[in-house]
């Protein structure tokens, strides 16, 4: 495990972390939403993203195999399973997430489709050609060494296999000083850009099959989380420490700048593995 994932389960399994994330995020999916309105509700936009995602995947039918990296609480799992008919693998490094996952699961009924495995994407604990589909979103920045996820993706993805994503990336030319308090806020050195992913995929033989540039609504949606937090701040005084409600405020606003000034990238990328 590298440090930067290391340190990324550190920070997930901590009480204000998992408290802000569940309470204030939006409880099943903690990832960027798509609005068609600002006033929506972060748990709509998100499961929008998630919906826009499932439809690069119609061809796939009911008993297809997911793998989930970075899955948090399982809410793109369970659509998947609940809709599709999909088996799902989550992986994902926080065991308290985990926990929730499960337990959401098992309230839902959906345990016999979806398991939830402690691990991390730099070291997969799956078989060789397991998956039809990898899935991830917003979770490959949390990596050191973004090139080995794609590697445990393609060893993991049978031939002719899919992996569709999104993650917040930082514009192609953009330099690290411009970028340094978001880097800072998220303990990295750097981030991925669609040139860097798409230059992985090469190497691996891959094709791109899509990208659709949703940029516009990273500070849409952060601005949605922090006018959330700023909302409930004294109700979730005794769940949530005050320095950290403190510093998270900062933080996504931190993002919110960088968005607006075009700094950073963010949409659902799609590729196939070879089928050689």
């Amino acid at each position: 495990m590298s440090e930067v994932v290391a340190k990324t389960e550190q920070y997930y399994d901590s009480r204000d972390a998992d408290e802000f994330y569940y309470q204030v995020w939006g409880g099943e999916d903690i990832h960027i939403g798509m609005y068609h309105r600002r006033e929506e509700s972060i748990f709509e936009a998100s499961r929008r993203t998630v919906e826009r995602m499932s439809a690069r995947l119609e061809d796939y039918v009911a008993g297809s195999t997911v793998v989930d990296i970075g899955s948090g609480y399982g809410g793109a799992a369970r659509y998947l399973a609940r809709e599709k008919g999909y088996r799902v693998h989550c992986l994902n490094l926080s065991r308290v997430q985990n926990t929730r996952n499960r337990q959401m699961n098992d309230e839902q009924t959906l345990s016999v489709l979806i398991d939830v495995v402690d691990g991390n994407f730099e070291d997969m604990p799956f078989n060789d050609g397991l998956a039809d589909i990898v899935w991830s979103q917003d979770a490959i920045l949390h990596s050191g060494d973004r090139f080995q996820v794609f590697r445990e993706v393609d060893r993991i993805l049978k031939p002719g296999g899919r992996f569709v994503f999104t993650d917040p990336m930082q514009k192609g030319g953009v330099g690290r000083d411009a970028l340094q308090p978001v880097l800072d806020r998220i303990h990295l050195d750097t981030m991925g850009s669609v040139e860097d992913y798409d230059s992985y995929a090469e190497k691996l033989g891959w094709e791109k099959t899509g990208f659709d540039d949703h940029s516009d609504q990273l500070p849409i949606h952060y601005q949605a989380v922090l006018s959330n937090l700023e909302q409930r701040e004294q109700e979730l005084a005794d769940m949530i420490n005050a320095e950290y409600i403190t510093s998270m405020k900062r933080g996504l606003r931190h993002w919110i700048d960088a968005g607006n000034a075009g700094l950073l990238t963010w949409g659902i990328l799609a590729y196939q593995k070879g089928r050689g």
